[in-house]
């Protein structure tokens, strides 16, 4: 009898030993990270839990494999066993040109309802990055999955719907700022107190079991009050209905500072004088991107919409070293289903070359191996991949970039990973 994840009564996964998790190659380079990767996952769990645990992999089909084989871009199999299994695990697909689906990642996150894209932000020692001082980075970003600018409804100029829309806007509404309305396209921007909310009240719960120091909530609401500038107070008053006796808002944390004595030098948000409390504060969005480059100690967990974070966790995985070791999770708490992926593109051009670093993959199974329960094979995979690459024993990325460094392909990437366990 196959033995599947499963969301319990009391809200939490229950994980046998033996779960069924189905996986996706991907693409492009996909086949080669994913070998290599699920053979570190393995080794870890059958080191860590003495062989008493073992992940039952299931191959299922999307992107270009896919399609060739079944003419579908995403089999409804493959949905069914995302749904019926809770926890999956991705290699890159490729976005379909044309007509028909738009995205296929955008395709799984709307489906499963996968509300939150959570990507954790961390410097390992010696990967080459263009900061100063990049082990200061360290955060976690929970990105809005479903809603703003990326719900997709969107209309092309010429269009019987976007000129309904526009006359619409421009005779019902008394729009006067549409300055070219016969060459318009027209997107709209949906954001909603339950998204928001749920997104937010997420990123609040991590903080506070991780015993992290705050969480930022990024917007542009000083130029879309209704939206983003929503999406920020909606979770202040979030915090303070739900979280109250956990946090402090930015406001509160103000006016407590002369009765703790602390002076404005000493605002590091890890000092340990709030008895334990998560801040949560806001920051425009263009002010908070200056801020990842010059303070990011700064700051810790990232709430955010679909666009912002988008840009922010590029830009942050950029300062640690590029989006080739940074992993990321697409995640709804309250239904338990999560699937995990490399965050970088399908590099065609490099596919079967056996070279491209699987680092992303590996630190999602991470991610994934974390989110069951199981932290002593995530946590020896952290530590291997850490010394793997403070050993200079890396792939063609990081060997461009380093001096002395031993030039590895992806599967002996793989391999050095599993020695140092």
């Amino acid at each position: 009898m196959e033995e599947k994840i499963i969301m319990g009564a009391n809200n939490l996964l229950q994980v046998p030993n033996h779960p069924v998790i189905p996986f996706i190659e991907g693409d492009g380079i996909g086949p080669d990270i994913w070998k290599a990767s699920v053979k570190v996952f393995d080794a870890a769990i059958a080191k860590a839990f003495n062989g008493k645990r073992k992940i039952e992999w299931l191959k299922v089909l999307a992107g270009e494999e896919a399609f060739n084989k079944t003419g579908e871009w995403m089999p409804p199999e493959t949905m069914e066993a995302f749904k019926k299994y809770l926890i999956a695990i991705k290699g890159p697909l490729t976005t379909p040109v044309g007509g028909g689906i738009r995205s296929l990642n955008v395709m799984l996150r709307q489906d499963l309802d996968l509300y939150v894209c959570l990507r954790p932000i961390k410097y390992f020692e010696g990967v080459p990055s263009p900061m100063w001082q990049p082990e200061k980075v360290n955060m976690v970003i929970f990105r809005e999955n479903t809603e703003d600018i990326y719900a997709g409804i969107e209309y092309m100029t010429g269009t019987a719907e976007a000129t309904q829309l526009l006359h619409i806007l421009q005779n019902d509404f008394k729009v006067k700022k549409i300055r070219f309305p016969d060459t318009t396209s027209i997107g709209i921007k949906v954001v909603s107190k339950e998204g928001s909310e749920r997104l937010i009240r997420a990123a609040i719960k991590y903080a506070i079991e991780n015993k992290l120091p705050s969480v930022t909530l990024v917007h542009k609401g000083n130029i879309m009050k209704f939206t983003e500038g929503a999406f920020k107070n909606w979770g202040y008053e979030l915090a303070e209905r739900e979280f109250k006796n956990s946090v402090y808002t930015w406001n509160q944390w103000e006016a407590t500072k002369k009765e703790r004595g602390v002076a404005v030098a000493d605002e590091d948000m890890r000092i340990a004088s709030i008895g334990g409390k998560v801040i949560i504060k806001d920051s425009i969005a263009d002010n908070f991107l200056q801020q990842a480059l010059l303070a990011p100690q700064d700051y810790s967990i990232i709430a955010t919409l679909n666009l912002n974070g988008d840009y922010i966790s590029d830009a942050l995985a950029a300062q640690v070293g590029g989006i080739g070791i940074a992993p990321g999770a697409n995640i709804n708490y309250m239904t338990g289903s999560a699937v995990f992926e490399a965050t970088h593109g399908t590099a065609p051009k490099f596919a079967n070359t056996d070279s491209m670093n699987p680092s992303s993959l590996i630190l999602s199974g991470v991610m994934m191996l974390e989110y069951m329960g199981w932290r002593d094979a995530a946590e020896m995979i952290t530590n291997a991949v850490g010394k793997t690459i403070r050993n200079k024993t890396v792939t063609v990325d990081f060997f461009n970039l380093m001096k002395g460094a031993t030039l590895l392909k992806t599967s002996e990437f793989g391999e050095e990973i599993i020695k140092n366990l």
